[in-house]
């Protein structure tokens, strides 16, 4: 598909406490594989709740963010959606106290002191790219999802980059195959096409559940076990508070930053854990991610 040349418009979000553009573009996570960063976090999407897409350039100045926004979909649900993809919708200074009273943290939140997570755009895009990287490398996954996207999604043209958005649920149900994609992924395409167009994926509905039960909802979905539900939940929906004690990484950068001499068990990483409420979904993150470059220099 060419790249949209839809209206532009603008608008700002506010940001509360510390925070780093760079830092949450270069974090890596899903689909994001950036590797250098020149000022402008671009994004693509489909707008929660809309069979609309919206492309949207982020750059960072004094005390907010500045959005450039491709597409007619309501300024106000992009703003917000951004707002949740990039962690920007939180207390920073709230999440700098949490880090100040844990010595571990502390450390973690003075070499990245704006570093806050990255998150899937959506719950629907997050359980389509389960699907799409299922049994494949990140590597492999990435470029999948660049193709299947560049092929029935709607593109962009960002600040001088073209960016490919995820099809819409509509256009899902329509594609019956796929190179590269395994013939038994359709159906379950199909599916959270369904899921999406019924509700079941949208965001304030499964913020509306206690996050176990949001996650046993999203596992009746063909091809969505535990370890997908869990992401879908936590990193969708923008949760900052939700631990999972399954994640090996997260288990392994607390034996390593917290001087274990064996990787915590699902109980002591949630005893640990109970020092970094109400932020342990961003605590996990973040020593994941930072801590691993205080592990390197160590």
């Amino acid at each position: 598909m060419s790249a949209e040349t839809p209206p532009t418009r603008t608008a700002v979000i506010a940001l509360r406490g510390p925070y780093d553009l760079r830092e949450v573009a270069l974090m890596g996570f899903g689909h994001r594989d950036e590797t250098s960063f020149d000022g402008v976090m671009r994004l693509a999407f489909r707008v929660d709740g809309l069979d609309d897409h919206a492309g949207v350039e982020v750059r960072q100045r004094d005390g907010e963010l500045a959005l450039t926004v491709h597409g007619d979909a309501p300024l106000d649900a992009v703003s917000r959606q951004v707002a949740r993809v990039v962690s920007a919708d939180h207390d920073g200074d709230a999440w700098a106290a949490v880090c100040a009273a844990d010595p571990v943290l502390e450390r973690v939140h003075a070499a990245a002191p704006g570093f806050r997570p990255s998150n899937f755009y959506s719950p629907y895009e997050a359980a389509v790219w389960a699907v799409l990287s299922a049994r494949r490398s990140r590597v492999q996954a990435i470029a999948l999802r660049r193709r299947f996207s560049e092929a029935h999604g709607v593109m962009f043209s960002l600040a001088g980059r073209t960016e490919a958005a995820v099809p819409a649920p509509q256009r899902l149900l329509e594609i019956d195959g796929f190179p590269g994609l395994p013939a038994d992924r359709i159906p379950r395409l199909h599916a959270i096409a369904t899921a999406a167009l019924d509700g079941s994926l949208d965001v304030d509905r499964l913020t509306g559940m206690e996050p176990a039960e949001a996650m046993a909802a999203l596992q009746r979905l063909p091809g969505i076990g535990p370890f997908y539900s869990a992401l879908i939940v936590i990193r969708a929906c923008g949760l900052t508070d939700v631990l999972s004690t399954e994640e090996g990484h997260t288990r392994e950068a607390v034996r390593a930053l917290y001087g274990l001499d064996h990787e915590p068990s699902g109980t002591e990483l949630t005893r640990i854990a109970e020092n970094w409420r109400p932020f342990r979904t961003w605590a996990a993150v973040a020593l994941r991610a930072v801590g691993s470059r205080l592990a390197l220099a160590s």
